[in-house]
């Protein structure tokens, strides 16, 4: 069966055959792996970039020799080419080599030897301490939707919940006079996590009368509820936060994740241990939380490039 949908016009000075060979490898991972079409597409438009740059030099795609790709992925970095782009298109190359050995149609992989380029990975955009205070103030607490807004704020920071988390609570998986949560995260992993003495205290101010008020008569198991009396859906209270960012005047990105990245911020700033912040954060692996240490030493680096007299 043909995968008709990753299809693509084959770049000038890339042969005929190249342009078959291409599109088998292409039929090929549709079949193995059900790849999107736009990622099959991305795999044809660089090996058909890479057959038009051999093609210059006489060689063919099934024959290119290591020194070859080398150079190519040389002369392409040289251009200007992101880290991130060159180490998917050696991504794209190793694939289709180790494609053409299984099939039979070359000995070996040129690609065996070349080492990938190290990626840094991004650090996670935060908010500073004065900013989260100006995020939390910003609903407007006289009305039951920013009474609502305001302690789901406040549970998101002081818990360090994922937006879906926070949204998917139930009644009966906060306890107020102890001060936790029960947390459905990830992989269905269940975790508890404190909530704060300030987060407790905008939650009962929104239980006792705000919440009654959006539900006009509906039940729901939910902690929070929308104005239509029925589950928030992450991306309308995502929304929300980004209103309230702009009425707080808080400049940069905010993605869903920026609450929960600062409440790991700042606990690592404030001495957290780093395993307690991964139990918080229901993080299984430790790797994951350890980039939290890395923002912290970029905070601190910034810290002393401002006040220190050498800075």
């Amino acid at each position: 069966m043909k995968a008709l949908s990753t299809q693509t016009s084959p770049a000038a000075g890339c042969s005929e055959g190249e342009v078959r060979l291409i599109q088998r490898f292409a039929d090929a991972l549709w079949m193995e792996r059900g790849l999107a079409a736009n990622t099959l597409m991305s795999y044809q438009r660089d090996l058909s970039g890479l057959a038009t740059w051999l093609g210059g030099r006489g060689v063919s795609l099934d024959r290119a020799t290591h020194a070859d790709l080398l150079e190519y992925l040389a002369e392409r970095f040289g251009q200007g080419l992101a880290v991130r782009s060159n180490a998917r298109l050696l991504s794209t190359l190793r694939r289709f080599y180790r494609y053409l050995v299984r099939e039979g149609l070359r000995q070996d992989d040129p690609t065996a030897e070349i080492e990938a380029p190290r990626l840094d990975r991004a650090l996670p955009h935060s908010l500073s301490e004065k900013e989260v205070d100006s995020l939390l103030e910003a609903p407007d607490i006289t009305e039951p939707i920013g009474l609502r807004d305001r302690a789901m704020l406040e549970l998101l920071y002081a818990a360090g919940l994922r937006v879906s988390e926070l949204v998917a609570l139930n009644s009966d998986c906060v306890n107020l006079s102890r001060g936790v949560a029960r947390v459905i995260g990830k992989g269905n992993r269940e975790r508890l996590v404190p909530i704060g003495d300030e987060a407790v205290k905008w939650i009962e101010r929104y239980l006792k009368g705000a919440r009654d008020a959006l539900l006009r008569g509906v039940s729901s198991d939910r902690v929070f509820v929308s104005r239509k009396s029925a589950t928030i859906t992450r991306q309308a209270f995502w929304y929300r936060i980004r209103l309230y960012a702009t009425a707080a005047q808080i400049q940069g990105h905010l993605s869903p994740h920026t609450l929960r990245h600062a409440f790991a911020t700042h606990l690592v700033n404030h001495g957290a241990d780093l395993r307690v912040v991964q139990m918080l954060l229901g993080h299984r692996d430790l790797s994951t939380t350890q980039i939290y240490t890395h923002v912290a030493k970029e905070r601190l680096k910034r810290l002393h490039r401002v006040h220190h007299p050498r800075g």
